[in-house]
């Protein structure tokens, strides 16, 4: 129901990013770790291996997905 979660979806899917998909309105362990990992209550969550961005933000989805790439690489 969440147009921002979609299009956060599409984006990923469309670069070719693997993802894990979590119903938070539905799972409320879920919930729970996605305001500890944010500290609200906003969707959609997005945590590229610990960094959390909040939201659909592309600038910010390519800078984590950059730096983890480069991580990987160590």
């Amino acid at each position: 129901m969440c147009p921002w979660c979609h299009r956060v979806k599409a984006y990923l899917k469309e670069k070719g990013v693997k993802f894990n998909e979590f119903n938070v309105g539905e799972d409320r362990e879920k919930a729970r770790e996605m305001i500890e990992k944010s500290g609200q209550m906003g969707v959609p969550v997005i945590d590229i291996d610990g960094e959390i961005i909040v939201g659909f933000d592309k600038e910010a989805i390519d800078e984590a997905l950059e730096k983890s790439k480069k991580n990987k690489k160590k």
